[in-house]
């Protein structure tokens, strides 16, 4: 990977994209920093303090914002309208058929989509930063609670989150790899140093040579296995054949009978199944804590069993049984996302007007039927993958009390982002060199 980007800044062109994208991730973390117009620092430092005092979903937050939330910075609704507007204009494109037709329209019907998403991104920062104005500006947020600085931090954040999408575009048209994705990722990362000092704290420092080696390996061993199990399930492929029949057009020229292959990726759905799961088991959490629900009774034992800050502890082993409801989750949106983005049916239709065929299964239905039972059985084997991968962290924070912000959910985001933005710079240096090659 490292001699990959090294022979990149060789070439001119895709020296000045590295560097563009580079230049807009330092943009990025210099507007994490910068508080949004009238928020008074200390009572943010203590009201998450106690938002967060049933746990659950720090890390969550931290894992999308790269810490500008917690600091209610001008950056801190981040790219999450985005990315909720996008995953809500894909649903939508089911329950409306004119969204669907506009998707199949090609570029065209692309670009209104995207424009679409646009609006619907701006809208949703402009509640969501009203909501975070008005709710907590009331109880101290702000140093004057009036009118003008409500409006003040609401124009502040919204333009703040769109500024980050517009910044995510210009990596996708003046960069390299899926812009509104290597933000997600670089706020991910960007908690990685401090997770690596709690590490430290918790398990090396203090601790005799020997003790301090092992548990440092043990580290090691762990993180590695799970980016190598990430990479797995993001390059993982299930190639199906396709056999194409000939035809005779013109002057008895025979065309086609060509073979190919249907790549299926393994994760399917990528880390929407795990995003998803999490948000769904975090809300009432958050809810609750926004209330100022104190815990108690018969409600916040339900919490506890949804907080996975109580799972695999041993001295309340019994709150693990949430889990099930989590991997229950899992599984359903990663079988509900696929059949939105997947379509045997017009697969199916597909192949049989190109004269292409699945070698041993008639065209038409039975192909529809094949590539339906196919998928079910790749998008259970992603989901298992998933749920190690997001598991894993819970285990070793309940057991032996790790608790970082980055979990398998960001380990999933970040590697598979770094593969997919590798595998893009490596094609435009392939591309280059065969400009280069007939030029000479």
């Amino acid at each position: 990977m490292f001699k990959t980007f090294i022979n990149a800044f060789k070439i001119k062109e895709v020296r000045n994209k590295l560097l563009f994208t580079f230049l807009m991730l330092l943009i990025i973390r210099f507007g994490c920093q910068i508080s949004a117009p009238g928020v008074d620092q200390e009572f943010v430092k203590s009201a998450w303090a106690s938002l967060f005092s049933l746990g659950g979903a720090e890390g969550y937050i931290n894992a999308f914002t790269g810490g500008s939330l917690m600091q209610m910075s001008i950056f801190a609704l981040n790219i999450t309208p985005y990315i909720t507007s996008s995953i809500i204009m894909q649903l939508m494109t089911i329950a409306i058929p004119k969204l669907e037709e506009m998707q199949r329209e090609g570029e065209d019907g692309r670009k209104k989509m995207a424009t679409i998403t646009r609006y619907v991104t701006v809208g949703l920062a402009v509640v969501e930063a009203g909501m975070m104005a008005i709710g907590f500006g009331g109880q101290g947020l702000l140093e004057n609670y009036n009118v003008l600085n409500v409006i003040a931090v609401i124009v502040a954040m919204t333009a703040g989150s769109t500024f980050l999408m517009w910044i995510g575009e210009r990596i996708n048209e003046k960069g390299v790899g899926n812009g509104i994705s290597i933000i997600l990722a670089i706020n991910i990362i960007s908690s990685f140093p401090q997770d690596v000092m709690t590490l430290y704290e918790k398990f090396i420092k203090g601790k005799t040579v020997a003790l301090a080696v092992l548990a440092a390996a043990i580290i090691l061993v762990v993180v590695i296995a799970m980016i190598v199990l990430v990479i797995y399930l993001s390059n993982g492929t299930r190639k199906i054949p396709v056999q194409y029949a000939k035809k005779v057009q013109g002057h008895n020229r025979m065309m086609g009978g060509n073979s190919s292959v249907i790549p299926v990726r393994i994760n399917t759905a990528g880390v929407i199944p795990v995003i998803f799961a999490s948000s769904i088991l975090t809300f009432p959490i958050i809810i609750s804590n926004m209330l100022k629900f104190d815990g108690t009774g018969w409600w916040g034992e339900c919490l506890k069993y949804l907080n996975s800050n109580f799972w695999f502890n041993p001295e309340q082993f019994k709150y693990t049984i949430g889990l099930i409801l989590y991997v229950v989750l899992v599984v359903f949106f990663a079988y509900f996302y696929t059949s939105i983005t997947f379509n045997p049916v017009e697969m199916a239709n597909n192949m049989k007007k190109q004269g292409g065929f699945i070698p041993g299964i008639r065209p038409g239905k039975p192909t529809s039927e094949y590539l339906n039972k196919v998928l079910n059985h790749i998008i259970f084997i992603g989901a298992i993958g998933l749920i190690i991968v997001a598991v894993l962290p819970y285990i070793f924070n309940g057991v032996f009390g790790a608790q970082v912000s980055f979990g398998g959910t960001s380990i999933i985001i970040v590697v598979s982002v770094i593969v997919e933005t590798v595998k893009q710079v490596e094609s435009q240096m392939l591309v280059r060199n065969y400009k280069g090659f007939l030029n000479d």
